[in-house]
């Protein structure tokens, strides 16, 4: 039996590959007695600021549950005693094409000047300079499944690609640089996006300082989490041109509160943590879980075993 909350659509394309197995939707959260009853929970978190789960489970946890299906690639939706019980799985390595999809969207959007181009009338018949991306420079912070599909896709373009990530490990790609760190990253970027997990050693990587050693006229995308970014310092960067233009699909808090000054700002672009959305992506994910469950059945390796992410603090700690 299959807790579901994933949907709809996934149930049916689950019950389908699965042979018709018995898939029963429930609500969010955990203290529902479908979930304790079942073999496998496909778990869809809510990730709004605000939302809360228990400190500790509910009564009974795990139940028979011999798996959890994740929706999601990160784990820091999540409490931490979920991954003290069955094994987790979750959607790493699968979101990378849209999240890239996305990101390059931006740039192009950034570069050709979008939307700012498209005119209302006769009276805007200007022609403009604009660059090219082939020959740009793309700065990616973070080099997991996300970052080196960007990576595959910017160099397709021609774009010169420089990345940092978390060891010091090479990264294996031909055709990308490898930076030590983000001071060595982004002072060479046109276009500088975010993708490493959101963590102590991660928060506000780029703050005032950070930008102060930018290129002039940086475009910063985040794709990753809020907690990268100490948001009281893109403004005043926007405003004395050390950064062009600002792409936001992550913040922190999520929602920004209304009347937060990076929604009027004309050139920060925001979006409802949606750049891994879409139809084709959830239905990988929905052919992941399917294939998990069959190969629980069969005793076989678990696809996308997860762990939890380290807790992100307000205030990091000291770091010697």
């Amino acid at each position: 039996m299959i807790a579901s909350q994933f949907g709809d659509r996934a149930d049916n394309i689950v019950a389908a590959m699965l042979g018709g197995a018995d898939v029963r939707k429930v609500p969010p959260g955990y203290d529902h007695s479908a979930i304790m009853e079942a073999d496998v929970f496909l778990h869809y978190p809510d990730t709004r600021s605000g939302a809360r789960w228990q400190d500790r489970p509910p009564p009974g946890w795990p139940g028979r549950l011999r798996l959890i299906q994740l929706i999601s690639t990160g784990t820091d939706f999540y409490p931490d005693w979920l991954f003290a019980g069955p094994p987790v799985t979750s959607a790493i390595g699968l979101s990378g094409p849209p999240i890239s999809e996305y990101c390059l969207a931006a740039i192009f959007a950034a570069t050709r000047d979008m939307p700012a181009m498209w005119m209302k009338g006769p009276d805007q018949w200007h022609r403009r300079m604009a660059p090219s991306i082939r020959g740009s420079r793309l700065g990616i912070y973070g080099f997991g499944s996300i970052g080196r599909t960007l990576a595959e896709q910017a160099l397709a373009l021609g774009m010169r690609v420089t990345a940092v990530r978390g060891s010091d490990a090479p990264l294996g790609m031909d055709g990308v640089e490898q930076a030590a760190d983000m001071p060595a990253l982004i002072g060479n970027c046109d276009h500088l996006v975010l993708a490493a997990p959101g963590t102590d050693a991660t928060r506000h990587v780029i703050d005032a300082t950070a930008l102060a050693a930018a290129k002039p006229g940086l475009h910063l995308v985040n794709v990753a989490r809020g907690s990268l970014v100490d948001h009281a310092a893109l403004i005043p960067a926007l405003d004395a041109g050390t950064l062009s233009r600002v792409t936001l699909d992550v913040t922190e808090p999520e929602p920004l509160p209304a009347g937060h000054p990076l929604y009027s700002h004309p050139r920060v672009f925001l979006s409802p943590h949606v750049a891994a959305a879409g139809q084709s992506f959830l239905d990988t994910v929905y052919q992941r879980a399917a294939d998990n469950i069959a190969r629980l059945l069969r005793g076989d390796g678990l696809i996308g075993l997860a762990e939890r992410e380290p807790a992100v603090h307000a205030t990091p700690p000291e770091r010697v």
